[in-house]
């Protein structure tokens, strides 16, 4: 959704190429390749690595943008490098590029899940309130990934992490 977001203010389009939905954007003399990986989640390593190595991209340029059942809906946590959390993605991102040093955008959408029920949860429907509060929280979130990619994590940490 917030690659979406930042696709719709940018007038640009995804195309269904190899392994993903893939636009790329310009902004501030920058060139940004967003990817949606259309592979499983748990194998979206091989979407990641296949693109990094297509367009040359270096991984300190690398931000993975991800849902976080740890965080309450909306929050969202940038960080350069870290665990998987238990993220099946990230944990299958770290796999195939073999390490945990790239930026990751975590985007909180709560856990209100009955205990065995995480999966429908994380699959389902938005609730009426969480649709009216999620597209200032989804602008934010884009803001982060452009701001990672012209100020840099640390500086785009300063100005996101806690809004």
């Amino acid at each position: 959704m917030v690659l979406d977001a930042l696709a719709k203010a940018s007038n640009i389009t995804f195309t269904d190429s190899r392994y993903g939905f893939v636009a790329q954007l310009k902004h501030k003399g920058r060139t940004f390749v967003l990817l949606k990986p259309s592979t499983y989640m748990n194998l979206s390593g091989k979407a990641v690595n296949y693109w990094l190595q297509k367009e040359s991209i270096a991984l300190e340029n690398l931000l993975v943008v991800v849902d976080d059942i740890a965080l309450p809906l909306g929050t969202i946590r940038l960080r350069p490098r870290g665990s998987d959390g238990g993220h099946n993605g990230l944990k299958n991102i770290n796999e195939v590029l073999g390490t945990q040093e790239y930026a990751r955008l975590r985007f909180g959408i709560g856990n209100g899940f009955s205990r065995g029920r995480q999966v429908d949860f994380v699959l389902g429907e938005w609730t009426d309130d969480e649709l009216k509060a999620l597209p200032e929280r989804i602008a934010l979130a884009g803001e982060a990934v452009l701001a990672f990619g012209t100020v840099g994590v640390e500086r785009a940490m300063n100005l996101y992490n806690n809004r």
